[in-house]
């Protein structure tokens, strides 16, 4: 599959292209391996730009937190310039914070523990560890009590980071939450329960704390027909079928494309 890969500017992430001009109205898609669309040869982004009229630029990237987006160079300054926002609300284990650090382009990579998160976990050899989710899967096992102490400091730094990144867009914003269920009400885990499907341990509360900040909230739950069409109308090769099939598929891409093309149509006629 061809995701016609492209820079902007000074900026060290590769996007999906084909490249597209920043100046003018136009609406900036920024998010994570949806909002990309791994797979999906025809993204939600592409298909809002056709149904509103509005020329739309692809900055998802696979796996993003919103570090990958408030620490580039570019994007914040394109994306200021744009006539509407969406930011997908991304899993709030792939942000650095207080515990450990991230790459700054590649968020799932774990780069280094903090000496606190040394402190809490003594028992654990962080070398042994190259991505977020497996290390966060070896501290729920040791102890999912001080496991909570690690959870709310994620969700204590994606929300301060998320502010960070909104107060730079003067446009318009809608957050979108794209998922297999609504936002959920809290987090509870054990011992040898799995970590959750993405976005990882964001809540309704932190959607809400957001909200004020931005000019619509669109929450996108997989229907029954997307569920069933699964990887239909996907393209991979048979080593990413497993990875293909986690992801929300081309008929959800339809879904959210319904869901936002009115709003960035809106931005054109205002623009």
């Amino acid at each position: 599959m061809e995701y016609y890969p492209c820079r902007y500017g000074a900026s060290r992430i590769t996007f999906r292209g084909p490249r597209k001009s920043c100046e003018g109205a136009f609406a900036a898609f920024l998010g994570s391996t949806e909002t990309y669309g791994r797979f999906v040869p025809d993204p939600f982004v592409a298909q809002v730009e056709r149904a509103s009229g509005l020329p739309c630029v692809n900055f998802g990237v696979v796996n993003a937190g919103p570090d990958a987006f408030v620490s580039d160079p570019v994007v914040p300054g394109l994306a200021a310039a744009a006539a509407h926002v969406v930011i997908e609300l991304t899993g709030a284990q792939n942000n650095s914070n207080r515990l450990y650090r991230v790459h700054p382009r590649r968020n799932d990579r774990f780069v280094k523990a903090s000496d606190t998160l040394a402190a809490l976990y003594p028992e654990i050899d962080f070398s042994e560890h190259a991505f977020t989710r497996g290390l966060l899967r070896t501290l729920l096992d040791t102890d999912a009590e001080r496991f909570a102490l690690v959870t709310a400091e994620l969700q204590a730094a994606w929300t301060a980071r998320m502010k960070a990144l909104i107060a730079l867009l003067p446009a318009p914003v809608t957050l979108l939450w794209c998922a297999e269920a609504e936002p959920p009400e809290t987090l509870s885990y054990a011992e040898g329960e799995p970590l959750g499907a993405e976005p990882l341990f964001v809540t309704r509360a932190m959607i809400d704390a957001l909200a004020p900040l931005a000019d619509d909230t669109v929450v996108y739950v997989r229907s029954d027909a997307a569920r069933a069409a699964g990887t239909d109308g996907m393209t991979f090769s048979d080593f990413d079928a497993g990875a293909a099939g986690q992801l929300l598929g081309a008929v959800a891409h339809e879904e959210i494309a319904g869901l936002l093309a009115p709003l960035v149509a809106r931005a054109l006629q205002a623009a």
